[in-house]
C-alpha cells in the first residue's frame, strides 16, 4: 500500500504531490479572474493541486500561486499522512477518534524555536515592506480588490492568558504594507482583537500567506479553545512545529512557511473592506468598514509560493472538499462522544461546503433514536455554526452516496414530520440574511429530515428490491475493466 507522510514543509509536500501526479504546473495565467476560474473548474472535478508559474505580469519574479492543495482524497491523505489509497468513506473512518487523540496530545508538542530557517531568506521591515511584488489574484469580478489572504493562516495571542491561536480570515491587499482583516464574531481572532481593543491596545498579529496545507486546514477548523493549532499540528505529525520568533511582535512564525507578515491592528482604525465572493457561492455582504493590519515586517522564501483558496458555490469551492472530509469525522466523533448509539456513518458533502448538509446513518435501537440523532447532529461543536439541513437515514442507506440519501428522503421521509430548530448560530455571510438585520444579531433555523423507516413499522415496512451490496461489489470487481471506466461505483 502506498503511504507517504514524511513531508515537513511546503516544498516537501510539493515534491511528493508531483511524484504522485497530483500537482500540475500552469504557465502564463492571468491573476485577474482567469486563475480563479481555472481553480474553480479544477475543484469541481476534484482535480490535482495547481501550481501557477510565471504568472502574467509577474514573469520575472519567480513568485508562484498554488491552489486546490487539498482538493481530492489522495491529497487529503497525503496532507494528513494517511494511506493514499483510502476512499472517502475509509478516510473518514480512519479519522474517527484521531481529533480527540490529537487534542489530548497537543500539549506534548510545544513549538520548537529555531534561529535560522528558509523563511528568513528575505526579510523586509519598515518602509522596505512591499506586498505588491506578489501575484495576488482578483478572485471574483465584483470583489473590492485583490485578496492576498485566502489560503491563509492568521496567528494571534490572547492578551489575558497568552495562548496562541491560528485562524483563517480573509485578507484584502490595500497597499504595499496594508492588508485587511475580516474575522467574524465568535472566531478566536475576533475575540482576541476585542480584548486588546478593550484595553486600548493594538493587537499584534502574524499572517501566513504560504502555509503548508496541513497548517491551512487546521487554521480553518474548529480546534477547541485553549488548544494551539501549532501544537495540534505537532501531534498529527508527531514532531514539534519549528518556528522563528517574530522580530516585531514576538509571535511564533512557522519556519517552514513561504510568505509571512507581522504587524499590528489598531483600535478605531478601519478601512472599507470587500466585498468578496464567499464560500456560500454569493456576495453575501457589501463593502464595510473593517480593521486592518499595518505591516511592520515581511518574510519570504526565494521563489515563494502563495497558497490560494478560491471561494465559490458548492464543489467549485477550493476548500469544500477538505472541509467535507474533516468535518464529517469531527461530527461523527462528537455524536458518539455525546452518547448517540449505533451511528454508522456521517457525511457532510462538498455541495454544502462541510456545513450546510449533514447525512447521518444510524441503526435504530429505540423509539425516538432518529430524533435524538438528528437534533444533536445539528448542534455539535463542529456543526452548530451556519448549518442548515440534517438528514437521518437507516443503516441500509449509504450516507456517503447522496443518491442513496435522496432515495431514502423520497421513499421514507414525511415532509410534515420535518423537525425545525430556530434561532441557531448563523453567519453574516448567509445570503438569506435580510440586510435590515445586522450580522451581529442574525440567527437562522435548521431542518431535520427523518428519512428512516418509522420505528414502529420496522419489520413490516416494504422491503428494498435492490441487488445485495456484496453481490454488486463482486460483479463490479469482475466487470470493471470490461466496462472500460464507464462504471464508477457499485
Amino acid at each position: 500500500m502506498l503511504k507517504m507522510n514524511n513531508w515537513r514543509d511546503m516544498r516537501d509536500w510539493i515534491r511528493i504531490a508531483e511524484n504522485l501526479g497530483e500537482l500540475v504546473h500552469l504557465n502564463g495565467v492571468s491573476p485577474e479572474l482567469e486563475l480563479s476560474a481555472i481553480a474553480q473548474i479544477n475543484a469541481k472535478n476534484n482535480g490535482p493541486a495547481l501550481m501557477f508559474d510565471r504568472i502574467k505580469g509577474y514573469e520575472e519574479t519567480n513568485f508562484r500561486v498554488m491552489t486546490n492543495s487539498v482538493g481530492n482524497i489522495k491529497l487529503f491523505n497525503l496532507t494528513f499522512g494517511f494511506d493514499l489509497n483510502l476512499s472517502i468513506k475509509e478516510t473518514i473512518e480512519q479519522l474517527r477518534g484521531l481529533p480527540n487523540k490529537w487534542e489530548r496530545e497537543a500539549s506534548s508538542y510545544p513549538v520548537e524555536y529555531v534561529e535560522k530557517s528558509e523563511i528568513m531568506q528575505n526579510v523586509e521591515t519598515g518602509d522596505q515592506v512591499d506586498l505588491l511584488k506578489f501575484p495576488t489574484p482578483l478572485w471574483h469580478e465584483k470583489d473590492g480588490g485583490p485578496f492576498i489572504g485566502t489560503g491563509v493562516a492568521v496567528i494571534t495571542k490572547d492578551p489575558d492568558d497568552g495562548k496562541i491561536n491560528v485562524g483563517s480570515y480573509r485578507a484584502q491587499l490595500f497597499e504595499k504594507n496594508i492588508v485587511g482583516l475580516n474575522a467574524e464574531r465568535g472566531k478566536h481572532g475576533s475575540v482576541h482583537m476585542n480584548k486588546y481593543f478593550e484595553k486600548n491596545m493594538p493587537m499584534p498579529i502574524v499572517m501566513i500567506f504560504g502555509p503548508d496545507p496541513l497548517c491551512y486546514v487546521l487554521a480553518g477548523s474548529e480546534i477547541p479553545s485553549g488548544v494551539s493549532e501549532l501544537e495540534y499540528q505537532g501531534a498529527i505529525q508527531k514532531a514539534p512545529v519549528k518556528v522563528i520568533k517574530g522580530k516585531i511582535t514576538g509571535l511564533p512564525i512557522p519556519s517552514n512557511c513561504e510568505i509571512a507578515i507581522e504587524g499590528y491592528v489598531y483600535p478605531e482604525k478601519t478601512r472599507l473592506e470587500g466585498p468578496h465572493g464567499e464560500w456560500t457561492g454569493y456576495y453575501a455582504s457589501d463593502a464595510k468598514q473593517k480593521p486592518f493590519v499595518e505591516v511592520k515586517s515581511l518574510y519570504y522564501r526565494n521563489d515563494a509560493v502563495m497558497l490560494g483558496a478560491v471561494m465559490s458555490k458548492g464543489g467549485y469551492n477550493d476548500h469544500a472538499f477538505w472541509r467535507s472530509i474533516w468535518r464529517s469525522a469531527l461530527i461523527y466523533d462528537e455524536m458518539v462522544k455525546n452518547g448517540i448509539q449505533n451511528v454508522k456513518g456521517v457525511y457532510t458533502p462538498s455541495f454544502g461546503v462541510g456545513r450546510q448538509f449533514i447525512a447521518v446513518s444510524i441503526k435504530q435501537s429505540y423509539p425516538g433514536h432518529a430524533t435524538e440523532a438528528g437534533y444533536l447532529a445539528s448542534q455539535t461543536r463542529s456543526a452548530a455554526y451556519m448549518g442548515k439541513w440534517v438528514v437521518v437515514v437507516d443503516d441500509d442507506v449509504d450516507p456517503y452516496d447522496i443518491d442513496d440519501v435522496l432515495w431514502a428522503m423520497c421513499s421514507r421521509a414525511d415532509p410534515s414530520e420535518i423537525g425545525i430548530i430556530r434561532r441557531a448560530w448563523a453567519s453574516g455571510v448567509d445570503p438569506l440574511r435580510p440586510k435590515s438585520i445586522p450580522a451581529s444579531s442574525y440567527t437562522n433555523s435548521r431542518g431535520i429530515i427523518f428519512a428512516v423507516v418509522p420505528y414502529e413499522r420496522i419489520g413490516e415496512f416494504s422491503e428494498s428490491c435492490t441487488a445485495p451490496e456484496g453481490m454488486r461489489k463482486e460483479i463490479f470487481g469482475n466487470l470493471e475493466k470490461t466496462m472500460k471506466g464507464r462504471w464508477k461505483t457499485y
